[in-house]
């Protein structure tokens, strides 16, 4: 079997980590530095493709459906989000780290089928907690895969997302009857908990890392009140 071939380097924005990217043949992998585990793989996204294929149906069928979708890496949640959304629908992806659009604009995008050259698509560079804070009523479905879920890796910040003050700026993002999935590694009780003390009506689902076999990961569907 062929080596790891490294491909880039990226600082990750208020952390001390940074972003590698590492390319075997036709799979590549993503790893934050001083981590042993790898945070993606390429050939393991069939959780991050459930996150959307769970969620956008549910809004599909609305005219002009708007979905942004928080964290590109390796574009399989934001080729889903595509494949479910209507003809006139916008993805809109936020991204943190500015090189990962770029990696996916370049050779990484083969793995996800370059989602960021379909026209629907919408590119925004910063904090998906900022756009989300100045959006009001825009959004028709939310997906989140920032950090690994509710227990974040590499940053504090993105505590508050997951935190009541966030999932209100949610709801307030959220058109009537929008929805909201978050991705997570593993379960977290407490935040399904906190998810209907902030008024979604919350399905907790389960999804295998790759197609029938791999690890289990969680995926949050809430619906917000009509």
């Amino acid at each position: 079997m062929k080596p790891w071939v490294p491909l880039g380097r990226a600082p990750i924005p208020g952390s001390k980590d940074d972003l590698l990217l590492w390319r075997r043949e036709d799979e590549f992998s993503i790893r934050i530095s001083g981590y042993v585990s790898e945070l993606m793989n390429s050939r393991q996204h069939a959780s991050e493709e459930a996150l959307a294929t769970y969620a956008v149906p549910l809004i599909a069928d609305r005219d002009a459906a708007h979905v942004l979708v928080g964290g590109l890496g390796m574009g399989f949640t934001l080729a889903a989000a595509l494949h479910s959304a209507g003809p006139d629908a916008t993805v809109t992806v936020a991204e943190l780290v500015p090189e990962v659009i770029d990696w996916n604009r370049g050779p990484l995008g083969e793995a996800a089928g370059f989602p960021l050259h379909d026209a629907r698509t919408c590119v925004h560079v910063g904090d998906v907690s900022a756009l989300i804070r100045a959006s009001a009523r825009r959004f028709d479905a939310v997906l989140l895969d920032v950090d690994n879920g509710p227990e974040g890796m590499t940053q504090s910040g993105n505590d508050w997302l997951y935190k009541p003050r966030g999932l209100a700026a949610i709801q307030a993002a959220l058109r009537p009857g929008g929805v909201l999935a978050v991705w997570s590694v593993e379960a977290v009780p407490r935040f399904t908990t906190a998810l209907e003390r902030a008024g979604f009506d919350v399905d907790v689902r389960r999804a295998r890392a790759r197609e029938g076999k791999g690890a289990w990961h969680t995926i949050w569907v809430a619906r917000s009140p009509q």
